[in-house]
């Protein structure tokens, strides 16, 4: 018998977390699968030649959901920032540049995600 890594209840969740971040895939070259009983594969940075360079497995959808926002989150501030010196700040910097109301917007999208993944903050 081969062994699962992922239950079936936490292998839907991780799906529905995964299809709650479908707009960051035509953001980012990021692309996040199911890989059956090893869990889901979250696969970035694709080139011709060399395929994908980085490749991460989860097994639960908590983790799977915390990446997922920062790969948004990181990926909105860097579209923000694109062109401007606010880059050479880091996200971290370029977040506290920010005026508040725009913060807000920002992390308030945290919620929205969560609620179409399911999953309680």
């Amino acid at each position: 018998m081969k062994k699962s890594y992922i239950t079936e209840a936490e292998k839907e969740k991780c799906r529905q977390v995964a299809d709650a971040f479908a707009e960051l895939y035509e953001l980012e070259n990021i692309l996040v699968m199911d890989a059956g009983r090893y869990g889901f594969v979250k696969l970035q940075y694709y080139t011709e030649n060399q395929g994908f360079d980085n490749v991460y497995t989860f097994t639960d959808c908590r983790s799977l959901f915390e990446d997922l926002w920062v790969e948004w989150l990181d990926t909105k501030l860097y579209l923000m920032a694109k062109g401007t010196s606010l880059l050479e700040k880091g996200y971290k910097g370029i977040f506290e540049s920010l005026p508040e109301e725009k913060k807000k917007e920002l992390t308030d999208k945290k919620a929205d995600f969560a609620q179409k993944a399911g999953i309680e903050l």
